[in-house]
């Protein structure tokens, strides 16, 4: 015990968050350029100032550790700001998929329970204020982009004092939360802490070939996982983030040819509309690319050549575990193998390792692993046994150690980036009056990897079109999630207990192309 009292003076020293490494940045990166968004342009040394001012902001609007703060817009470097920020006063902050549908917002708003809301005006300021007004008009809702009549978030910016004194944040506690798609058929915000973001930031920096002469390209979602930790990658190491509201393929040359921008998260759809723009070499994409064509494009995580992840793409990962942190550049076969701040083990149902070269699901453990998901503790207490985190996924051990991915344990369909769960939109489909069962595959797209199809048995004495059903959950869910092809049938197959035969389903009604590596 006495050599326990004796080193208490060192419990301070080592609390470090993403906070404090912005107070780095700025100590020894004064002058280099952080962010580039339009017409701001800021140092590290600015934007520390401008965090500092927003956490005055936060704090001023009655924020304490564990509130929550949410983000209702698009790409923007007040993203990271607001991340920053609530990194400073120990809240934790959640940037909301900009496409979701009034039904989903006021969902995460009664879920996430913010005690205050950063919301846009442009493209969808109608949808915000409705979900406002019909949730708590009299609530903290500060609009970003500058709004007549409403709390504005630059007036508060520049009127709020840049103090910097923060009381110390513990690292293991959670501050980004990501919802993730509805497997349960309701989204979940997964929440990963200070210690996760940050070494995962490292490894994505390391992965990617991040230095401080870096310039990323923030033009993917920034409620992917897989964005964020680019972004975070590139602040890590100095480096400049470049933002974009939206995809737009002339922006994002505008973006590359301007800033000799070296790092970007680019989808195959978008790189093929920049391929038709460019195809004349308007737009000089040499500092990322070998031509005019971007021919050397192979995946969305855009970098280098001569970066460890690019000379062995490919990995597994998900956003409760940090992202993609067992890895294909880190050695092994099949989907790699685990960064050393993660333990992963294949394993039956009651958590007991599985031989070499059995299918079982995929459990880890870690600092990198998420803090659970926000308001859910009966799946809380699921995903986790003997102290495992439950993936949900499938995979086996190769001889040589490393780890394949069979697939999600609940049939997943990716279409792009996006990952749809039948069972969210099946629940949509059943709310229709004109339903009766509903059977949600993926159908192979040369675009788009997968479509959604839905078969669907209509109630006795109704005949819904198929348009009104993808109507009904367009304006239920997020667009992406609609089916594009619905098809009527008269029963569905079901196996001996009763239930849905999906794989039945899919040889019928042309089903497949799932998620699938190894």
């Amino acid at each position: 015990m006495k050599q326990h009292k004796a080193l208490a003076p060192y419990l301070g020293v080592h609390a470090y968050g993403l906070g404090d490494l912005l107070e780095e940045q700025a100590r020894f990166r004064p002058h280099l350029t952080a962010i580039v968004d339009g017409a701001h342009r800021f140092t590290f040394r600015e934007f520390d100032e401008r965090v500092n001012r927003l956490a005055t902001v936060l704090r001023n609007h009655g924020v304490e550790r564990g509130d929550r703060v949410l983000w209702l817009g698009q790409n923007s470097f007040r993203v990271l700001e607001a991340l920053l920020a609530s990194a400073r006063v120990g809240a934790i902050m959640c940037p909301a998929n900009w496409r979701w549908s009034p039904e989903e917002i006021a969902f995460a708003l009664d879920d996430f329970d913010p005690k205050i809301v950063f919301w846009q005006d442009r493209d969808v300021g109608q949808i915000n204020r409705e979900a406002r007004d019909a949730w708590r008009p009299d609530s903290n809702w500060i609009c970003h982009d500058g709004c007549d009549g409403e709390t504005n978030y630059e007036d508060l910016i520049s009127s709020a004092d840049p103090t910097t004194d923060f009381d110390p944040v513990e690292t293991s506690k959670p501050l980004l939360a990501i919802y993730t798609a509805g497997f349960s058929g309701r989204p979940g915000a997964a929440l990963l802490s200070h210690e996760s973001l940050l070494i995962v930031s490292w490894l994505n920096q390391v992965g990617q070939g991040v230095t401080e002469n870096s310039g990323y390209l923030v033009s993917g979602p920034m409620f992917h996982v897989g964005v964020l930790m680019g972004a975070l990658a590139t602040f890590l190491a100095g480096g400049r983030n470049a933002f974009v509201a939206r995809v737009d393929a002339e922006e994002l040359l505008q973006m590359i040819d301007a800033e000799k921008l070296t790092h970007a998260f680019i989808a195959p759809p978008t790189i093929e509309q920049m391929r038709a723009v460019n195809k004349e070499g308007k737009y000089d994409v040499s500092s990322i690319f070998k031509d005019a064509h971007m021919s050397d494009y192979r995946i969305p995580l855009v970098m280098p050549s001569t970066s460890p992840m690019m000379g062995a793409p490919g990995g597994y990962g998900q956003t409760e575990i940090g992202g993609l942190t067992i890895a294909k550049w880190m050695g092994g076969e099949g989907a790699g193998r685990p960064s050393p701040f993660l333990q992963a083990k294949i394993a039956d149902d009651q958590g007991h390792e599985l031989p070499v070269g059995e299918t079982g699901e995929i459990m880890t453990r870690g600092p990198l692993v998420m803090c659970g998901y926000w308001n859910r503790p009966e799946e809380n207490a699921r995903r986790v046994v003997n102290g495992w985190h439950r993936t949900n996924d499938l995979g086996k051990r190769l001889d040589d150690g490393s780890l394949v991915f069979v697939g999600p344990k609940t049939t997943m369909i990716k279409s792009g980036i996006e990952n749809i769960y039948p069972a969210e939109v099946e629940a949509c489909l059943r709310s229709h009056e004109g339903v009766a069962d509903v059977c949600v595959i993926g159908v192979p797209d040369e675009t788009w990897d997968q479509n959604v199809k839905a078969i669907i048995i209509r109630k006795p004495g109704t005949d819904p079109a198929a348009e009104d059903l993808i109507r009904h959950c367009r304006e239920r869910l997020a667009s992406y999630k609609k089916p594009k092809i619905v098809e009527f049938a008269e029963n569905l197959p079901r196996g001996p207990g009763g239930l849905i035969d999906r794989a039945k389903v899919d040889a019928l009604y042309g089903g497949g192309g799932y998620p699938k590596v190894g």
